[in-house]
């Protein structure tokens, strides 16, 4: 499947100029409009059908179709378009290519792969190929926080398959971590700090309780590991606790995250945490705390037989000219989301570095590399 360079290239480069922070890491950033609306215009202009939706005003999805002859599986190329905060970089919207690498904020994290995808589509659309199933470039809002995009896409759409494109390194990843984000108030009881008698010090009584959770996060990590994506983690991320030096603290809240593996539960993550509340509780009868999940994202995990999976297997072994390694990842994606819709999912993406950094860049080979993959997956899975 012959790609074309020029036009993957230069919308890479475009890509990264156009700035989509995700106004909920970065307020009063522009979110995703803009480059969705760009990315509308190029698939349009590639022949795709394309529809703009918003989930919210301003955080916008692109959904580019290529329309199928019937009767085959359908399949979406999806990838987010927002990004993180841009502070730190010296030139975060360059597009600059040096020594083969692009360089620029989201390039990596993932812009490479949504051009991949967009180019993937543009080869099939030139060659007059005609899948029988559908296939969609989805570039999403919101990854980086809440997924809004993905999750409002699968309201409105149905295909039977899906490739994630984050980031691999051209592997082909097959389960990630999932997260609970936990909050832990313990309560104490106020009073003046010379009169130790009337008052209960929630600080005190939280340091009891991180004594037992740093016990846990030992123990979780001395798990047996999931074989792709390692043992299950914790950690203690924001405490809070106190009104002034000389008053008795009257609570204390952590915010704690819990990394979960493929085969965990919220949950039984959440009745490790009440456990241990419940078991200081018992033995202290002014320990008093409650434990509230706020924000879940369960671990995603694809058996390696799925079709989705033989079919990106066969396209990757094509175009690399050797078999890809399946692995897992620990950073969660959008790709459990969509599993969990009864999309069978995998993941594949571009060679970089700097997620999240001061320094980011992508590899352009391995974004030209991966829009040839993508279209002879697609191919094999839509055929």
């Amino acid at each position: 499947m012959r790609i074309d360079r020029s036009y993957t290239i230069d919308t890479l480069a475009r890509l990264v100029q156009i700035n989509s922070i995700n106004p909920t890491l970065a307020p009063g950033a522009p979110g995703e409009k803009e480059i969705a609306g760009f990315i509308a215009h190029s698939l349009c202009d590639c022949g795709l059908d394309v529809e703009i939706f918003e989930p919210e005003a301003g955080r916008a999805s692109a959904v580019g179709r290529l329309a199928g002859t019937g009767g085959g599986r359908s399949l979406m190329l999806n990838a987010h378009c927002d990004t993180v905060d841009v502070r730190g970089m010296a030139e975060p919207f360059s597009g600059a290519i040096r020594e083969g690498r692009l360089y620029g904020r989201g390039s990596y994290d993932m812009k490479g792969s949504l051009a991949a995808c967009m180019a993937a589509a543009k080869a099939l659309k030139d060659a007059g190929t005609r899948l029988r199933g559908d296939m969609l470039v989805a570039a999403v809002a919101d990854e980086e926080y809440g997924s809004l995009g993905t999750r409002d896409l699968i309201t409105r759409v149905k295909v039977d398959g899906a490739i994630v494109t984050e980031p691999t390194a051209l592997e082909v990843c097959l389960a990630h971590k999932g997260y609970l984000w936990i909050e832990v108030v313990v309560e104490g009881r106020a009073a003046h700090g010379s009169r130790f008698e009337l008052g209960i010090d929630a600080n005190m009584k939280m340091g009891m309780f991180l004594a037992r959770l740093s016990e846990l996060e030992s123990k979780l990590r001395e798990r047996t590991p999931h074989r792709l994506v390692g043992p299950p983690s914790l950690h203690a991320a924001m405490l809070n606790g106190g009104v002034g030096l000389s008053t008795y603290a009257p609570s204390c809240t952590l915010q704690l995250e819990r990394r979960t593996v493929p085969g965990e539960t919220e949950s039984q993550a959440v009745a490790e945490i009440q456990t241990i509340v419940d078991e200081l509780a018992d033995s202290d009868m002014d320990f008093r705390a409650t434990v509230r999940p706020y924000f879940v994202r369960d671990p995603f995990e694809v058996a390696e037989d799925a079709a989705i999976v033989r079919a990106v297997d066969c396209a990757a072994a094509k175009v690399r000219r050797g078999q890809p390694a399946h692995i897992g990842d620990t950073p969660w994606m959008d790709a459990a989301l969509l599993q969990a819709a009864g999309i069978e999912t995998v993941v594949i993406g571009t060679a970089g570095t700097g997620a999240h950094a001061d320094v980011e860049w992508v590899d352009v080979e391995s974004v030209i590399l991966l829009a040839e993959i993508l279209a002879e997956a697609a191919l094999e899975y839509c055929a």
